[in-house]
């Protein structure tokens, strides 16, 4: 049983090992220059007006995307860090240059007015069916009231007895 326990444990040093190096590999491309490029001109908009983000913005002669992704390329290479280059960018170009808004201030009204209308409209739906049902169950004894000449009338009819 000893020797099962060993071996568990070689493993689990080993997957954990394991998991550390990949950590380490995939913080390591995360600071590299290019992959911030990337990361950064898909958060941007192209503001020739052809509604693509500012790296794939691919029209034939776009008077705006080689000078925005010029300027992208020398504030990356100045060190600024994301958040500057962005406010930079907002500065110069306006609010329309993110391809989302911020998450703070007035803007994030943005990111949960969708979420508050979805669900008022859902409560609105279930209050309106609650209102059209009466806000109870009905059967069809409530329905429709038999007395005992109904009955008798049914009886005959069926040829029933009333017992099943």
């Amino acid at each position: 049983m000893s020797g099962v326990r060993s071996w568990l444990k070689v493993w689990m040093k080993a997957f954990q090992a394991s998991v550390l190096v990949m950590a380490i590999f995939s913080s390591l491309g995360a600071t590299d220059a290019g992959s911030r490029f990337t990361k950064l001109n898909h958060r941007l908009m192209c503001t020739c007006g052809c509604s693509e983000l500012l790296g794939e913005c691919n029209h034939v002669g776009c008077p705006a995307s080689g000078q925005e992704l010029d300027e992208l390329r020398t504030a990356i290479n100045e060190g600024k860090s994301d958040e500057e280059i962005l406010n930079t960018f907002v500065a110069k170009y306006g609010a329309t240059v993110l391809a989302a808004p911020s998450m703070h201030g007035f803007d994030l009204l943005a990111w949960i007015a969708p979420f508050a209308v979805f669900f008022a409209a859902l409560l609105g739906t279930i209050l309106l069916v609650r209102r059209w049902t009466g806000g109870k169950e009905q059967t069809l004894a409530d329905a429709v009231p038999i007395n005992d000449e109904l009955r008798k009338q049914i009886r005959r009819e069926t040829g029933g007895d009333g017992e099943v």
